[in-house]
């Protein structure tokens, strides 16, 4: 078994309404709470973020099933959202993800396309990270 390690630092400057910076390996940006949450809205924020791990997660996943089914598409891409629900008391729980994959390829693979749609959803692994605490939608569009 494999485990591979992944690492991100942090620098805060401190109080609710800074911002601050992530660095990884591939990515550097600006973090702070967005304006939906009475925040600056600098950079990006960990909702943002959830969703982008979900979603490039769930199109890669999807790839790498259609190439190894050996389905050819035309076009492919993903639109994703996010719904953060904060209650009377400022409880904030990120509720769902909806994920609305497009794939373009002949219609005689429609079926298959589908099939890995769905099952792309349950195989991505930071899907089953998230499984039993945000619930995840697909809405699936394939065309000819």
């Amino acid at each position: 078994m494999a485990i591979h390690s992944f690492h991100l630092k942090a620098d805060w400057p401190g109080g609710r309404n800074s911002v601050g910076m992530i660095e990884t390996e591939n990515l550097q940006t600006k973090i702070s709470i967005p304006p939906e949450m009475n925040g600056p809205g600098v950079g990006t924020n960990p909702d943002e973020m959830l969703l982008g791990a979900a979603a490039t997660c769930y199109i890669i996943t999807l790839a790498a099933k259609l190439e190894r089914g050996k389905v050819e598409i035309e076009e492919m891409a993903l639109t994703s959202e996010g719904l953060v629900e904060v209650d009377d008391y400022g409880v904030i729980t990120y509720r769902k993800i909806i994920h609305r994959p497009y794939v373009k390829a002949d219609q005689a693979s429609h079926k298959k396309i589908m099939r890995y749609m769905e099952s792309s959803e349950e195989s991505c692994m930071i899907s089953r990270a998230l499984k039993g605490n945000v619930e995840i939608e697909l809405e699936p569009v394939i065309e000819s």
